[in-house]
């Protein structure tokens, strides 16, 4: 899909020609084809080499300084189902006249833009646009690590009373998630690091505008990315915890039932002996008595419960 956005007199038109793109427009790019590509290319004067980078679901997070671009790359955060989370590059270029985003599907971080949900939001003021959609990441990754934390408030719960497979495999998901965000947010930190540095290079002012406002909300991202990183630091020391905790309870259940069955055994092999002793081909007592088959099943149950004493004592039954 390839969308071109502009705002004229303070609404956002979206039935613009890529090829009647004029300056302030915003192009976004999901998931296009060669074709697509060649022509963002001749429109921008971006190499199709570089625009094909941003669509490697393997790009980590870096900022790139060209003479007639500004190249950033991000991790955003995506929900692919129920209770498992990922990230995505989104490729961002800043041109004298565009500003253009690339990723290979459409996500809510974008979402949020192309409905024109997001306050304050210009297509035509390329340096705060960037700003905004590194905020919205940065939003969207404190509500879904919010979602994780109460998924596993709610798996806790279920595990104190039935400690099944698919709950911890549910644990894993998310373990695996919050190892997805901290790598991105940690790389997506060095970026916006590096674009607040940028805003003294007097070089690159024909491409990346910074006023007052601009510099403010930079630093509301950082704080807020930083914000993230010590959640998802947090809640990744909880499920760590959380599933060594519950390892060792299953351990120490297994070992009460393995230790049940033992003393089970133990007092079963008691009358088996007994009876294997009668069971001789030899004389034996009560062998010509009416009631020596009462004997023996007494004296087999008498044994039996010695045994069971025994191990009550030594509480290992």
């Amino acid at each position: 899909m390839l969308q071109v956005y502009k705002h004229i007199n303070g609404h956002l038109e979206n039935n613009i020609s890529l090829v009647a793109a004029e300056k302030g427009s915003w192009i976004h790019v999901v998931n296009p084809d060669s074709e697509d590509l060649q022509l963002v290319s001749m429109v921008t004067e971006i190499p199709t080499d570089v625009l094909k980078t941003a669509l490697d679901t393997e790009e980590r997070s870096h900022v790139e300084l060209e003479d007639d671009y500004i190249f950033v790359v991000i991790n955003i955060p995506i929900l692919l189902e129920k209770d498992s989370y990922d990230t995505l590059p989104l490729g961002i270029f800043i041109t004298e006249d565009f500003i253009i985003t690339l990723c290979i599907e459409e996500t809510d971080v974008m979402r949020a833009f192309t409905e024109n949900k997001y306050p304050l939001f210009y297509t035509f003021k390329k340096t705060r646009f960037l700003f905004q959609i590194l905020y919205r990441s940065a939003t969207l990754f404190l509500r879904y690590l919010l979602q994780i934390n109460r998924r596993t408030d709610d798996t806790e719960s279920m595990l104190r009373h039935s400690m099944r497979n698919k709950d911890f495999f549910l644990l894993l998901e998310l373990q695996k998630s919050l190892t997805y965000f901290t790598s991105a947010l940690r790389s997506n930190g060095i970026v916006m690091e590096r674009l607040m540095r940028l805003r003294r290079n007097a070089g690159l002012h024909h491409l990346l505008k910074m006023y007052e406002e601009d510099e403010d909300l930079l630093e509301d991202v950082i704080i807020e990315n930083k914000q993230a990183i010590e959640m998802v630091e947090m809640y990744s020391n909880i499920l760590m915890n959380m599933s060594d905790t519950f390892a060792s309870i299953i351990s120490n259940n297994l070992n009460i039932v393995m230790k049940f069955l033992a003393s089970i055994t133990i007092i079963l092999a008691v009358p088996t002996i007994i009876f294997s002793f009668w069971g001789i081909n030899v004389p034996l007592p009560f062998a010509h008595s009416p009631l020596g088959y009462l004997y023996v099943i007494g004296i087999a149950c008498v044994f039996a419960v010695l045994a069971f004493l025994m191990l009550w004592r030594k509480d290992l039954f």
